[in-house]
């Protein structure tokens, strides 16, 4: 009867994305897509609120710590998320997600002081890593096969929407002194995704998950490099270059302790260059740091450097978004052929959008400036969402056996890492080219640093490419 199911599930899944839109499969890709948007559109929803928090509750020395403990709390959640499927099944653990999500953005919109709102931080980063990666680990087991790349497609495209919806919601509350009900509406958010995963996901997996122990030292070091890394990316030179050292050295340290402990934080061979695991993982984390690199810091430079309204420079870096989100949507039903000819071309129109931004960036205003570098950010963000959900469903195969639950949740754990890395980079390479402490920093130097690096970043993943299956 299995063997049955199973080539039922695989006939529905071979209608394209109609395989995914019928049946249980509408409700559950619906909540489980409306869990990765709730955390992506409070990201950058919260980024744009910040000033104005800081303006009413004050605590302007803290202001960075706000991005960098929602980070280490986010790579926790993500780190737990498969003890917590493993413990409780689908349908529990998203519903305590979505309750530590809430209580940290209540708590954000109570906060009658910066300390209040770091706690509230923490959790909302807590909650969130598990929104994160809590849909990631149930694409195993709610999904065939057949609709891995499209389900991953589809968690890529809320993305695009959060980096539209995020900054505009954000920018109105922010506008008309509303902030705090900007974060009672995340809290009237994570509770609709209570409602709807409560209804749509099943209360156990298809076949019991064993409940693994959490290896406590690679967590610890894994969370002190984050918080280094995320303090690195803030600090004025030269204080950032040590303090980005000794995250490197952290990482290190993790990678040695990881390839001998009994009890792993990712999978067997996920640090393994080697073979293909190691290398798909790689791989994500490069072209994520090509996208953090660039989106962290468009908005900045639109406004300082072409003189664009803040909310213009949002929807500019959103073309990133877009272009991620139309490519990862089209491109999730190629055909193997097409899958390797994607793999092939991705680093060199990634590396080539972000080298034409370092050239175009620095340039004074103009509509034809302007317009090369829409297209520049289209093509950078269609790079990375032609090949990111075929990485992501290798992941899921190349996994060992009895880790493959394991490896599914370390996908956004791996993404988190290398966000945190990447912005650390970018900060370090901002402070030397633009020299923040002159009294006239040159940021048009550096943004042309910043892209050269977030253009080494793909070119990197070239002497990997061999080892790649993208099934």
């Amino acid at each position: 009867m299995s063997g049955v199911k199973d080539s039922a599930e695989n006939a529905a899944a071979g209608t394209g994305w109609n395989g995914i839109f019928r049946g249980e499969y509408l409700f559950r890709i619906l909540v489980l897509a409306s869990a990765v948007a709730l955390h992506a559109v409070n990201l950058y929803l919260s980024t744009t609120l910040l000033p104005a928090v800081v303006a009413d509750v004050g605590g302007m020395p803290y202001y960075a710590w706000n991005t960098s403990l929602f980070v280490v709390a986010s790579v926790l959640g993500a780190v737990v998320a498969a003890r917590l499927l493993a413990r409780h099944g689908p349908r529990a653990s998203c519903l305590r997600a979505a309750a530590v999500f809430a209580a940290g953005s209540a708590l954000c919109a109570l906060a009658p002081s910066m300390a209040v709102m770091l706690c509230g931080r923490v959790l909302q980063g807590l909650g969130g890593g598990l929104l994160l990666a809590l849909p990631y680990a149930l694409v195993r087991s709610v999904f065939p096969p057949p609709l891995w790349p499209r389900v991953m497609a589809l968690f890529s495209g809320m993305w695009g929407v959060a980096t539209v919806l995020g900054p505009l919601l954000g920018g109105l509350h922010a506008g008309a002194g509303l902030w705090r009900l900007a974060f009672w509406m995340v809290v009237l958010g994570a509770a609709a995704f209570a409602a709807g995963a409560g209804l749509a996901l099943p209360r156990a997996t298809r076949a019991p998950m064993a409940i693994p122990s959490l290896p406590w030292r690679q967590l610890v070091l894994l969370l002190c490099a984050v918080l280094v890394a995320s303090v690195a990316g803030v600090l004025p030179f030269p204080w950032s270059v040590p303090c980005l050292g000794l995250a490197a050295m952290l990482a290190w340290a993790l990678v040695r302790t990881e390839s001998s402990a009994s009890r792993r934080l990712l999978p067997i061979g996920a640090f393994q260059l080697s073979g293909p695991l190691g290398a798909l993982y790689a791989v994500s984390a490069l072209f994520a740091v090509t996208v953090t690199c660039t989106e962290a810091f468009v908005p900045l430079f639109l406004q300082a450097l072409h003189g664009q309204s803040p909310l213009a420079a949002g929807f500019g870096a959103a073309l990133l978004s877009a272009g991620w989100t139309v490519a990862a949507i089209f491109g999730s039903g190629a055909s193997p052929a097409r899958r390797r000819r994607f793999l092939a071309g991705a680093p060199f129109l990634s590396a080539l959008s972000m080298l034409s931004l370092a050239a175009l960036m620095p340039w004074p205003a103009g509509t034809g400036v302007m317009l090369l570098m829409c297209i520049a950010l289209l093509a950078g963000g269609a790079a990375v969402g032609m090949v990111y959900p075929w990485l992501g469903a290798a992941v899921l195969r190349e996994a060992p056996a009895g880790e493959q639950d394991l490896a599914a949740s370390s996908l956004m754990t791996v993404q988190l890492c290398a966000t945190a890395f990447g912005a650390a980079g970018a900060g370090l390479v901002m402070n030397l080219a633009a020299g923040i402490e002159s009294s006239v920093p040159d940021l048009g130097a550096a943004a042309r640093w910043i892209f050269v690096l977030a253009a080494v970043a793909p070119l990197s993943t070239l002497p990997l490419r061999a080892r790649l299956r993208l099934w």
